[in-house]
């Protein structure tokens, strides 16, 4: 463990001991050294608010001015027990770590359960270099069953200069958080009454999630999927074939009993599209057999880890299964990856600054997890370290993070905060064309298996969305924007002039909106600039003259231009998805 991790373990006691000043009857959860900073679990009547935040932190610096040192100590648990007997999650900890002792470590006055490590004194910490940022509820050890504990969370870093430049990076990215931008945007709500983590879009969100689903099924037909739809539940029967039952049952929603057959909400798509490609005989000739779905999915995430777009309980993915002969699963994986990267580059996305690839192992040993067959797990996953090294691209390994049919290639998307989530992925499946019994007629007229390429080219359009609205701070792209253009008059008499120019924009598929409400021009410049509007059209007795428009775009203004020269140019960036 680096130094840096030690010192952010060690003011999570620092920063206990200070609660307690303030608190004392607190309650003590748990304080890790978490990435950034660190936390500490508190169980507590009074209720811990922001303000309280300066006075901790302050009362951290007056610990600090005095020397600290950390000791290890390792005593029996039945000590262990008098010594933390008013602290009923010490208690409980206690009561589940094996042997006769624990670890435990001394700061001055203050003592707490755990293995460490820790820095040897508390000079090592800069007592400005580090900075206590939030209070949020979590459930003890993650368990929605257990009680609600209060969390504060502290960011520590090596130095000052380091410190300022995260607190700097993160107010920007809390400018562009999806969350706060949906909202002043008008894009999508939650609604209690409706559910946790069940988006609802208004019809300017619906826009964007519409042109995103236009341009994947577009792209994937030219590169020849065959698009189908199929059920948003089915048979219990169907996930129990191909495995997935016991793998996912904790995150699949329960057992609907309908007549006398039990359905569920599907987690998946695989098993629905293999039942399509068994429904008839395939020649090697058809093959790779390519199908797609803007597929419909169900999963439960726990509450505390619903993330307003980003992690949902209802979401739709961008889906395809293609069956194909092995000996050419290099070849299809690499076709793959060029819509992959096609497709981000389109949305203004690059390799290796936005996202990075992530190739996820199986454990050989985890035979409950994993399929069972080193063979075809060392050829599997050597075609997909293989197509990753032959491309130059920026991945890393990761062990236990596999499929339980095969290995993968994860697309980790990184936001502007630097958090990374898995945006897209490609799965090689050894396992289903078994359980399925697929197979396809080679040319020696003899029966032969295939694999399963499992992928999503944009992943979930929930997640995409809000990975674009915070690249780019709502300011999207203006194929992708749900208004593209403001017609605003100078005065009232020209408003029907705008009305006829709003109309032809309309016309040719330009989403237009006329501004014909009481308000003066500079106002509603000002609110099309709020809204991230790209286009901002004034026109007044000059432009009606000379057949014009006043084109401002993105706070820049660009000048008076032919009306007939704007629209055929605007439709031109527009059909071709062009970046701003």
């Amino acid at each position: 463990m680096e130094n840096i991790e030690k010192i952010r373990h060690s003011l999570s006691h620092i920063m206990a001991a200070a609660v307690l000043e303030f608190f004392p009857k607190a309650k003590l959860g748990i304080g890790p050294a978490i990435e950034n900073g660190f936390y500490y679990d508190f169980d507590l009547k009074e209720k811990i608010v922001p303000e309280d935040l300066p006075k901790i932190e302050a009362k951290m610096r007056e610990i600090l001015k005095n020397e600290i040192i950390f000791k290890a100590r390792r005593i029996t648990k039945q000590k262990a027990r008098a010594m933390f007997k008013d602290q009923p999650y010490k208690l409980e900890l206690i009561k589940k770590l094996a042997g006769k002792t624990v670890s435990a470590y001394q700061s001055n006055g203050f003592i707490d359960l755990c293995k460490g490590p820790h820095i040897k004194t508390s000079k090592e910490i800069l007592p400005d270099a580090f900075k206590l940022t939030r209070v949020a509820g979590a459930y003890w050890q993650g368990d929605e069953k257990k009680p609600m504990l209060q969390r504060i969370y502290g960011l520590a870093f090596s130095s000052k200069r380091e410190l300022d430049e995260f607190v700097s990076r993160q107010e920007e990215a809390e400018k562009r958080d999806h969350r706060i931008l949906g909202k002043n945007l008008d894009l999508f709500v939650f609604s209690d009454l409706v559910g946790k983590g069940l988006p609802l879009f208004t019809e300017k969100g619906s826009v964007i999630r519409r042109e995103l689903e236009r341009f994947i099924v577009d792209e994937e037909i030219k590169r020849g999927y065959k698009h189908v739809y199929t059920p948003d539940l089915a048979r219990v029967e169907l996930y129990k074939t191909s495995g997935h039952y016991p793998y996912y049952k904790e995150t699949m929603y329960p057992v609907m009993k309908i007549d006398k057959e039990e359905l569920i909400l599907r987690p998946m798509t695989c098993p629905h599209h293999f039942q399509l490609y068994a429904s008839r005989q395939h020649s090697y000739r058809e093959l790779p057999y390519r199908i797609a779905e803007l597929a419909k999915q169900f999963r439960y995430e726990k509450s505390g880890e619903l993330t307003g777009l980003i992690r949902v309980r209802s979401f739709c993915l961008a889906d395809a299964h293609i069956i194909v002969q092995k000996e050419k699963a290099v070849e299809e994986i690499n076709n793959v990856l060029d819509l992959i990267d096609y497709a981000a580059s389109v949305l203004g996305l690059e390799t290796g600054v936005n996202y990075r690839y992530q190739l996820s192992l199986g454990d050989r040993k985890d035979s409950k997890k994993y399929y069972k067959d080193d063979k075809a797990w060392d050829f599997a996953e050597n075609v997909l370290r293989t197509v990753l090294i032959q491309r130059k691209a920026p991945y890393f390994e990761a062990e236990k993070e596999a499929a339980f049919y095969g290995p993968k290639i994860d697309i980790q998307m990184k936001n502007f905060a630097g958090i990374e989530n898995t945006a897209f992925t490609v799965q090689y499946d050894f396992v289903m064309p078994k359980r399925f019994n697929l197979y396809y007629i080679d040319k020696d007229n003899a029966k032969k298996e295939p694999i399963v390429i499992h992928r999503s080219s944009i992943g979930a359009i929930e997640r995409i969305m809000a990975f674009l609205i915070e690249h780019y701070a709502g300011a999207l792209p203006v194929w992708l924007s749900p208004v593209q253009a403001w017609v605003i008059p100078v005065g009232d008499q020209h408003l029907e002039y705008c009305r006829k120019f709003g109309a032809e924009l309309s016309e040719a598929k330009i989403r237009v909106e006329v501004k014909d409400e009481p308000e003066t021009l500079g106002h509603k410049i000002r609110e099309g600039e709020m809204q991230k509007v790209p286009y901002l059209l004034v026109i007044g007795d000059k432009e009606i003259a000379e057949n014009s428009v006043s084109v401002r775009f993105r706070s820049k203004v660009l000048g008076r231009k032919n009306t007939e020269d704007f629209k055929v140019r605007l439709i031109e960036k527009i059909k071709s998805h062009k970046l701003d």
